[in-house]
């Protein structure tokens, strides 16, 4: 039998961060193996508001390749996709554009956080308003069965759903259905403490990020507010160091101990967050030690990108044919 499939990816708009680890990186690679994997570097979503400045993503593309290749994906287990390269999935967006309402994508609360996130206002570019349609394209031109991502783009994998059910009720059982998998996080805050760790919001640690650039963010994260002086009981629940020691320290003893002490005021800010950042340099120094190794051969990024993309257009190429044929437009 052949392996189910799965497809995630990233937008190329930058370096990837420990959000994107917890959130979808962690389970791409801890199921490479039993799945077919498809990793589409999404450079036309990434363009929907970076229009302007498509130089930033042409070089982000290699970027986020060398962070998937860095946290473990095997190019010999992984296809890696370059979306603009993938015609098919352009031409399966604008069929399913027709199955899905103005209205309904207005009330998609992912779409409503990121347009007033990037302050769009009255001027939402319509590439980036349909956002969740392209990504129904994304996921069904390979019959992706599941989909690693992080909880706030699960109202995207519903939009999909929603679309595949609709267009295989009007045409007939044509396209797969996928299923959502979250992270062990499902959000990791950022360090500032607000509700999402973001590029665009600055509050990041990134996959690529040096021990002193993580020891100097780590240091200056937001913990307890109410907390005044080391000997304070403090807050261990939302205070984001222990949100990341519960995520990230595989010592759940250490971590246990830490609480108690911090909530009865025996251990001040400044030791937890030093623990911490000793066990992110701990995490990160074999994935910045692949990177590197990757790094190194600027034209292994263009051959996986390239091999992964022609092995993504052969599906594709099957699946727009089933989908004309169910519409009654293929070739006379």
């Amino acid at each position: 039998m052949s392996k189910k499939r799965i497809l995630t990816g990233d937008r190329p708009t930058g370096r990837l961060h420990l959000g994107h680890y917890v959130g979808s990186l962690a389970n791409r690679v801890a199921l490479q193996k039993e799945y077919e994997t498809f990793i589409l570097v999404a450079d036309i979503q990434a363009l929907t508001d970076n229009f302007r400045h498509p130089e930033k993503v042409r070089e982000a593309v290699r970027e986020v390749t060398l962070d998937n290749l860095a946290v473990g994906l095997d190019p010999k287990l992984t296809s890696f996709v370059l979306q603009s390269q993938v015609p098919e999935i352009a031409e399966l967006t604008i069929f399913y554009a027709n199955l899905v309402t103005v209205a309904r994508l207005q009330r998609n609360p992912t779409i409503k956080a990121e347009i007033k996130e990037r302050g769009f206002g009255g001027s939402v570019p319509l590439g980036f308003f349909m956002y969740p349609v392209s990504q129904a394209a994304d996921i069904t031109f390979v019959e992706a069965d599941l989909v690693p991502v992080g909880e706030d783009q699960l109202p995207h994998i519903e939009q999909t759903r929603e679309i595949v059910r609709a267009f295989n009720r009007i045409y007939g059982k044509t396209l797969k259905e996928p299923k959502a998998l979250v992270g062990k996080v499902p959000r990791l805050v950022g360090i500032d403490g607000k509700a999402k760790m973001s590029k665009s919001l600055g509050n990041c640690i990134f996959l690529s990020d040096s021990p002193e650039a993580v020891e100097e963010k780590v240091m200056s994260m937001y913990t307890d507010p109410t907390r005044i002086h080391p000997t304070d009981p403090g807050h261990v629940k939302g205070n984001p160091v222990f949100i990341y020691h519960d995520a990230f320290n595989p010592n759940k003893e250490e971590v246990a101990e830490m609480k108690k002490l911090y909530q009865q005021g025996k251990v001040g800010d400044v030791e937890v967050k030093r623990r911490l950042a000793s066990v992110l340099n701990e995490f990160l120094s074999p994935i910045r030690e692949r990177r590197a190794e990757y790094g190194r051969d600027p034209k292994l990024i263009d051959e996986v990108l390239h091999e992964g993309t022609s092995k993504a257009r052969g599906i594709a190429a099957g699946v727009v044919a089933r989908v004309k044929e169910a519409m009654k437009i293929s070739c006379i």
